[in-house]
C-alpha cells in the first residue's frame, strides 16, 4: 500500500511538471494575451477601414470625454461630447435626450424656432406630443426646409411650419414649452452639431423668460416679421431668478452687438470667450482695449474662417492676446462670452454683422457664477485641445 501511494504520488508530481512545459506556458500567455486585447479593442475599438489604409492615428477610436448635464434650481446646462473620427458606437446623447424629456413633459403647447433640423428622435418626440393633444408649431429658415429629411417629415405630417423666404437667415435654435420653459443654445437639432461639433444648450424654468421668447416666435409664426421687420418688444428684457438676473436680447431689433459691447467693456479682471463666427469689429476692439488695459483675455476660434481678412483672430495674435484655433477637426460652434468668471452671454447670436443686422437671432446674458464656471469649465476643455496657428 505504501508503494502504491508513492507511485501515485510520483504520477501526480509528474503530472504537475508537465503542465508547466514551454508549450503550455505559450498556451497560458496566449490566452492571457487574447484577454488582454479583447478588453483594450472594447475599451477603444477600432476603424479597421482606417487601420487597413495605414491611417493608424486615426484607426483607434478612443471614447469621447463625456461632459454631463448639470442642474440648478431652476435650470438644466448641457454640452456636446464630440469625438474623431465620429462613431456611432460611442455617440453621447445627452442633449437629445434633454430636449426629447422637455417635449415629453409638455401638456399645451410646444413653439419651436430652429435653423436646422433633422433628428428623428427629436421628430418622433413632436409627433407623440401632438398625438396627445399638444399644440406643436415650428418656424425654419426657407433655404432648410427642403433640404432637411426630418423637416421634410414633418411637413408631410402636415406640421404647421412657417418659413423666413428671406435672404437672410433665420437662425435661431430655441423651444418654449407650455409657455413656461424655454430651450436654448448654439445647438442646432442635426448629427453634426450632436456628436461632430461644441455646442452648448440650456433649460431655463420661467414663465416670464417664455413670454419673452414666445413673443419673438409668434412675430415670425403669425405676423410673418423676421430680420429687421421684427419690432424691439419684449415683455421682459430683465428677469431676475434668485439671485441671477437674466437678460434677454433678440437680433437685430435690440441691438445685441452694443449690448455685448458693454459687457466687455466693463470687463474687470477677466474675458473668456469662444467664437464660431468673430468678424464684428466693435466687439473685437473692446476686447482688444480691455487687454491693452491689464484684463486677462483668452479666446478660442473655430479655425474655418478664422484666417480671413475679416475675423479678428489675426489682429488679436498681433496683439499678443491669449487667443487660439480650435483643436476639433470638425467645428467649434460656440458664441460664448464670460466676464469676469461672473456673467455668461449664450445663444444662437454670432459675433458678426450679419448676425447684428439681418438674421433672427437670440442671446441670453446670465449673471451667475455657477453658471459661469461649467462654461469656463466648457472653455477648458477646448482650450488645451487648441492650437497657435498665427504667431
Amino acid at each position: 500500500m505504501t508503494k502504491k501511494r508513492k507511485t501515485t504520488s510520483s504520477k501526480r508530481s509528474r503530472k504537475k511538471q508537465a503542465k508547466f512545459t514551454p508549450g503550455a506556458i505559450l498556451l497560458l500567455l496566449l490566452i492571457v494575451g487574447i484577454l488582454f486585447l479583447g478588453s483594450w479593442f472594447k475599451w477603444f475599438q477600432v476603424d479597421w477601414e482606417a487601420m487597413l489604409e495605414g491611417d493608424f492615428e486615426h484607426a483607434i477610436l478612443k471614447p469621447p470625454v463625456v461632459v454631463e448635464p448639470v442642474s440648478g434650481e431652476w435650470y438644466q446646462l448641457y454640452f456636446t461630447s464630440p469625438q474623431y473620427p465620429d462613431d456611432e458606437r460611442t455617440r453621447v446623447y445627452t442633449l437629445i435626450d434633454g430636449l426629447v424629456a422637455a417635449i415629453n413633459n409638455a401638456q399645451r403647447t410646444i413653439d419651436i424656432a430652429i435653423y436646422e433640423f433633422d433628428l428623428d428622435q427629436i421628430a418622433d418626440a413632436l409627433i407623440a406630443a401632438r398625438s396627445r393633444g399638444v399644440q406643436v408649431r415650428l418656424v425654419t429658415d426657407s433655404d432648410e426646409l427642403d433640404q432637411l429629411d426630418t423637416l421634410i417629415r414633418l411637413k408631410k405630417e402636415r406640421f404647421p411650419i412657417v418659413p423666413d423666404e428671406r435672404g437672410a437667415i433665420m437662425h435661431n435654435k430655441f423651444a418654449v414649452i407650455d409657455g413656461a420653459a424655454v430651450w436654448t443654445g448654439s445647438w442646432n437639432f442635426t448629427p453634426n452639431d450632436t456628436f461632430r461639433n461644441n455646442n452648448n444648450a440650456i433649460l431655463i424654468q420661467s414663465p416670464e423668460l417664455a413670454k419673452n421668447y414666445t413673443t419673438e416666435f409668434e412675430e415670425m409664426f403669425v405676423r410673418h416679421e423676421f430680420g429687421p421687420t421684427s419690432p424691439a418688444n419684449t415683455p421682459y428684457p430683465k428677469i431676475q431668478l434668485g439671485d441671477t438676473l437674466i437678460e434677454t436680447c433678440f437680433a437685430p431689433e435690440d441691438d445685441c452687438s452694443d449690448r455685448l459691447v458693454e459687457l466687455v467693456q466693463g470687463a474687470q479682471h477677466s474675458i473668456t470667450f469662444m467664437a464660431f463666427s468673430f468678424t464684428d469689429v466693435a466687439i473685437g476692439q473692446a476686447v482688444s482695449e480691455r487687454g491693452r488695459a491689464g484684463v486677462a483675455v483668452r479666446g478660442i476660434f473655430e479655425t474655418r474662417g478664422s484666417e480671413t481678412e475679416f475675423s479678428e483672430f489675426a489682429q488679436m495674435k498681433r496683439q499678443n492676446l491669449d487667443v487660439r484655433q480650435d483643436g476639433n477637426p470638425y467645428t467649434l460652434h460656440h458664441k460664448v462670452f464670460i466676464i469676469d468668471n461672473q456673467v455668461v452671454t449664450l445663444g444662437s447670436f454670432n459675433f458678426s454683422d450679419n448676425a447684428n443686422r439681418a438674421n433672427d437671432e437670440n442671446m441670453l446674458i446670465i449673471h451667475n457664477p455657477d453658471i459661469a464656471a461649467e462654461f469656463l469649465a466648457e472653455f477648458d476643455r477646448n482650450y488645451t485641445l487648441a492650437q497657435n496657428a498665427i504667431q
